[in-house]
């Protein structure tokens, strides 16, 4: 019942709509009238006040037509992330890439195209289901903060997939916590060449904290980034400042807590060693950190209601769901934070974040599939 070529069509228009985080409005324009044309109430709430963006997240509903069925959410997000401007998406075969300059966009519009598709042939085939709402979220890749300020007090449905991830044959059911970090490093300036002597290089003291960091994948829970280093003014002067910004993920709370610790002590106890005598006065090196939490972690059970409606989906198609863990935060985190009851699912999307982005559309196909079935089995 998946029209395949009309969802590939609706999504390459999708991706060539500019949509970078707290730029969606023409992109939320475009999709609010395409949820009229399918039945759905549309409303925009004020996120975008709250993160200084141009459109609120979309929150659509189309009234059900099974009596006593319980709603149902679908959610995705609408911006991208990275080298997004411009978008010259090529079909190839059963793969739609970018030109090679740009990423793609299937994170996330695989997943709008998907959930669309669906709604369009409930409509067409008069298919039985529950009321059904609508989330496209703005600025998830910025830290999820659509999601952050979607006040879900206002939505009638605890239960519900988000669209935003590779293979639809895993639904993901646990992903980590996540703690940002900013280290804003403090030096002493001087002439580089005159009187080196008489500075204290923030730079080297966050080189040597960063030296000093266990990064990278620390165990099968935990994982931990330095991302961004910006400080210094010129060549020839004795950096007084530099600022660091990186990240640390666990599924494990006490493991978090103790890498955001020593990723903290690192800076300490390197800008401890940085210490100037000059013309009678002490001069020692300083940091000032800040932790923010992104995000708690997902962790559905595997006995929730979700997660039985989609694997008796999937064996109603013939086919197994297999429950994953990432190592990566969606919507879906901060909305099972929320008290709702949502996983993620996989959409064909491969390789996001970089130019090499490719959508499988056979995959894509087979998630909207899923979707679909699970809906008709939510309203049974």
């Amino acid at each position: 019942m998946i029209h395949r070529e009309r969802m590939r069509d609706h999504f390459v228009t999708l991706v060539r709509i500019d949509s970078p985080s707290r730029q969606e409005r023409a992109l939320a324009m475009h999709l609010a009238e395409e949820l009229h044309r399918l039945g759905a109430e549309v409303s925009f709430d004020e996120a975008d006040r709250m993160v200084g963006g141009t459109v609120g997240n979309l929150i659509a509903r189309i009234r059900g037509t099974r009596a006593g069925a319980a709603p149902f959410l679908l959610c995705a997000h609408m911006d991208t992330v990275g080298a997004d401007v411009g978008i010259r998406p090529q079909v190839e075969a059963d793969v739609v890439r970018s030109d090679g300059t740009t990423i793609l966009g299937a994170d996330d519009k695989s997943g709008i195209a998907i959930i669309c598709e669906v709604l369009r042939v409930l409509r067409a085939k008069a298919i039985p289901h529950g009321e059904l709402e609508i989330v496209f979220t703005i600025c998830e890749e910025i830290g999820l903060l659509g999601a952050r300020h979607l006040d879900v007090a206002q939505l009638h449905a605890r239960t519900g997939l988000i669209l935003d991830s590779s293979n639809p044959g895993h639904l993901i059911t646990r992903a980590p916590a996540a703690n940002r970090l900013q280290f804003t490093v403090r030096g002493l300036e001087a002439h580089a060449g005159v009187c080196p002597e008489k500075g204290i290089n923030a730079i080297r003291i966050a080189s040597e904290a960063v030296a000093a960091m266990r990064l990278g994948r620390l165990d099968e829970e935990t994982t931990a980034n330095i991302g961004t280093i910006e400080g210094g003014t010129a060549i020839n002067i004795v950096p007084n400042a530099v600022t660091v910004h990186g990240e640390t993920r666990s599924h494990d709370e006490a493991k978090l807590k103790i890498q955001t610790e020593h990723m903290v002590r690192c800076f300490e106890e390197a800008a401890a060693r940085h210490v100037l005598s000059l013309d009678g006065t002490i001069h020692r090196g300083q940091v000032h950190c800040q932790v923010h939490r992104d995000y708690d972690r997902l962790f559905i059970p595997e006995g929730a209601r979700i997660v039985q409606l989609v694997r008796e989906a999937a064996r109603a198609l013939g086919r197994e769901i297999t429950l994953w863990q990432t190592g990566g935060g969606s919507d879906a985190n901060i909305l099972c934070a929320k008290g709702l009851e949502v996983t993620n699912l996989g959409t064909g999307q491969r390789e996001v974040h970089t130019v090499r982005e490719h959508l499988v559309l056979s995959d894509m196909v087979r998630s909207a599939e899923l979707v679909l079935e699970t809906l008709r089995l939510q309203a049974a």
